[in-house]
């Protein structure tokens, strides 16, 4: 369907003119956090720019201005600007230096896994006890619809699926239940991004050592004070060839493997290959990695890096569009049960951070990596900064590999919990 074509209920069902509107939102919110004012400066202390990057747009989806069933610009900012913004920062960063941060970025990963294999059946539990009456049978039971949060929020929507085939959840649990996913891990997504505007109180909270880190960053802005330079415009042209270059790469390599492995390998869906996002994300990664060896990391110096972290932004924008927070009052019980669930896995991450005086880096981007996959974890990272932002997508993967397996086993559990009130 062609992108101006869509209809709606919406006020607005013409992409371009909602891409507009988010360019316009976009520019009004780094005109603010230009100003120097006092006031303003506090206000952006406290809220900060990309949180309202993220947070403005989802206004327009709770006052039924855009309809983002409606629209196609997610798909096309996850699936172009996504992949082009992962190589134009990977292909900056100093990857030996991220790839010596240590062990501490994987063991909160994992701790984030843990905690929504525990919150899961912990808050069934507790919904069980309080109100008997919404566990359901059949399809529709409550615990199938959970199930396929938990391969949301460990791996990506591709596990999502996985789960929604495994456990057989009805049309009408499935729905709600994806409600919660997007509401409840957008909300934490926000708190993730305050974290990271405010990186230095956390890191004091934990006693970090941020030594690791504020290497990795400091060798970046190094590097990046030395060798930047005004853009030319072949320098521009030179960013986008490689950025979208390898976008092209990708997709041209990504969706016949998903093909081919989900034809061939009776286990693919459960490893998340059948999916080409997956691999898209992966490939654009690895592609990355490779051209930051090259002179291709020259392109760092005329704003390379600048020009990934707008395509984020959009990115940002158009994912802010899929929060609605008036869905919470149609489904308020649903939520809360997201909501005490989602209070458990950050429990947990908060926990082990102070235990083992990790980095709020490494909570934030950890966290996403479970709960956001793919499309949040380097925007969730790079809010930190943008050198970071390939550990993002090294975790996301991870949990894409890992996703449909823990999550089928927060299933049974949650299911033998079901059982029992049955």
């Amino acid at each position: 369907m062609p992108i101006e074509e869509a209809t709606g209920t919406a006020l607005i069902t013409n992409d371009a003119v909602v891409l507009g509107l988010l360019a316009v939102i976009l520019g009004a919110v780094f005109w603010a956090s230009s100003r120097q004012s006092v006031w303003v400066q506090r206000f952006f202390t406290v809220i900060p720019a990309l949180l309202l990057c993220y947070f403005l747009p989802s206004l327009l989806t709770t006052f039924g201005v855009v309809d983002p069933e409606e629209s196609q610009l997610y798909f096309i900012a996850s699936r172009y600007l996504l992949p082009a913004a992962l190589v134009l920062l990977t292909v900056s960063a100093d990857l030996p230096a991220v790839f010596g941060l240590g062990p501490k970025a994987l063991i909160m990963f994992l701790t984030g896994t843990v905690g929504v294999m525990i919150g899961g059946p912990v808050a069934l539990l507790l919904t069980s006890w309080v109100a008997p009456e919404l566990m359901g049978a059949g399809p529709e039971a409550i615990w199938r619809g959970m199930a396929t949060v938990a391969g949301s929020w460990i791996g990506g929507s591709a596990n999502q699926t996985a789960l929604y085939e495994i456990y057989g959840a009805g049309p009408d649990t499935f729905s709600i239940w994806i409600a919660v996913d997007v509401i409840v891990a957008n909300i934490w997504m926000a708190v993730v991004l305050f974290i990271a505007a405010n990186q230095r109180m956390f890191d004091k909270l934990f006693r970090a050592d941020t030594t690791a880190v504020d290497r990795v960053r400091h060798k970046a802005e190094t590097y990046e004070a030395e060798h930047a330079r005004i853009p030319l415009l072949k320098d521009l042209i030179f960013i986008l060839a490689v950025g979208f270059g390898a976008v092209g790469l990708s997709h041209a390599i990504a969706d016949p493997l998903a093909t081919w492995f989900g034809e061939t390998w009776p286990l693919a869906q459960r490893l998340s290959l059948d999916s080409s996002f997956f691999w898209l994300v992966l490939i654009a990664t690895v592609i990355g990695v490779l051209l930051s060896f090259t002179p291709a990391r020259k392109l760092q110096g005329p704003g390379a890096a600048k020009v990934g972290s707008v395509f984020v932004y959009v990115l940002v924008a158009t994912v802010g569009l899929n929060m609605n927070i008036g869905a919470i009052l149609d489904s308020p019980v649903y939520f809360l049960i997201g909501g005490v669930w989602m209070l458990i896995h950050v429990a947990l991450m908060f926990a082990m951070a102070f235990l083992i005086r990790s980095p709020s880096f490494f909570l934030g981007v950890g966290s996403m990596a479970n709960i956001g996959g793919a499309a949040s974890a380097p925007v969730a990272a790079a809010a930190f900064h943008p050198s970071l932002a390939p550990v993002g997508v090294l975790l996301a993967v991870v949990g894409y590999i890992i996703g449909t397996a823990a999550a089928w086993f927060t299933g049974l559990v949650m299911m033998q919990i079901a059982a029992g009130v049955g």
